[in-house]
Order: C-alpha cells, then structure tokens, then sequence
C-alpha cells in the first residue's frame, strides 16, 4: 500500500460517516501529514454544481439521470483532484464508489454491471487502498436525521431505501475484508470509534 494512499468513508445517512473523515482529518492536521479531503457528490466547483442538483429536495430528476450526474462529478474529481494528487498527498473522500453501488444498485435497482463498468472506465488503476463503512441502525437513524437542521433528498427516502443501501455496503464490505474497517455506531461510543480509526489509520500509513 502506497504511504500516501487513498481512504474512502462511507455510511448511510447519520452513520457517522462524516464524524469518523473529521477525526482522520485532524489526526493529518497533528502529524503534519500532506492530505487533501472532498466529497461526493461534490469536489470541485463544477461538481459542487452538480451536487447541489443531486441532492435538490425540489428535484424530479429519475434514478438514471442521478447516476450520470455522479459520474460525471466523479470524472471531474479523477481529473482535477485525484490524479494531481495521487501519491503526493493521502487522499480522503467523503463517499466514492461503493455509495453508488450501493445507492444506485442495492438502493434503486440500477443495472450493477454496468455502475461498475462506468466506475473502471473512470478509474482506470486509482484504486482506494482502503474504506471505513460506518454502521447505524434504524433507530440510531431515525433520532439523528430528526435533529439535523437541513436535509436533502437523500435523506428523505423510506427506511426500506435505506436498509438495503445498508445490506449493500455490508455485501461489498465482506467481500474483501481485509481492505475494510467496519465502524458500529450503535454499540461503540465516539471515543471507541476514534481510537479504531486511529489505530488502523496508523497501520495504514506505515505500510
């Protein structure tokens, strides 16, 4: 694994997804290690344009159209951020591949080979050296989508969405495990989560 590698954090909503990025992010900041961290959708200017799209409560846009719209967010970001920065810098992305396998296949039904088969024409060898998926249960989900002062529309679909969005995380996760970490926000505390992710961060970074 290369010592400037790329780590991905992903999650379904109110997962902690985006607590667990900021705790790497600080961790960098401490050790004086060269990052640079953006999420998806989003990343550069045009790509934040597209987000704001995507994720439109207002928006009618069909399954099929969010799709290309992610990958041409996503193409923009291998061309503007990841390529530039690849093994200068460690790379951290807020949500990569594995959410549109999981959001677009297991969560909308959209045809899986062919998500991974844009996904490869995109990426071609800029693989993630490793993931942090976040885990959260339907309860945990619920209490926290309440308290948050601004929503989009990924966060107003039914619970089943998300419980196979969820399912499809975990299948994919378990399907090379030694390149994930499997962070449960149900039964861990943040502090728990924290030195997990430290931990492994750690071990990441030496190899």
């Amino acid at each position: 694994m290369s010592k400037k590698p790329i780590i991905v954090f992903e999650g379904i909503e109110a997962s902690g997804k985006s607590t667990s990025l900021q705790k790497a992010i600080n961790y960098l900041k401490k050790n004086k290690i060269k990052y640079i961290a953006f999420r998806e959708p989003g990343g550069t200017k045009f790509s934040e344009d597209l987000r704001s799209l995507i994720l439109n409560k207002k928006s009618k846009l069909n399954n099929k159209t969010d799709l290309f719209l992610l990958m041409a967010s996503r193409s923009e970001n291998i061309d503007k951020i990841l390529k530039k920065n690849f093994k200068n810098k460690v790379i951290l992305i807020d949500r990569f591949v594995d959410s549109t396998i999981a959001y677009q296949h297991y969560g909308m039904g959209l045809d899986k080979d062919l998500i991974l088969k844009m996904n490869n024409f995109l990426l071609g060898n800029l693989k993630p050296n490793f993931t942090f998926l976040s885990f959260v249960n339907n309860k945990n989900m619920k209490k926290r989508l309440k308290l948050r002062k601004n929503t989009n529309k990924y966060d107003n679909f039914k619970y089943k969405f998300y419980n196979n969005v969820q399912k499809g995380f975990l299948k994919i996760a378990n399907k090379n495990k030694s390149k994930y970490l499997i962070l449960d926000s149900n039964k861990d505390s943040l502090k728990i989560i924290e030195d997990k992710l430290i931990k492994k961060m750690k071990k990441i970074l030496k190899k």
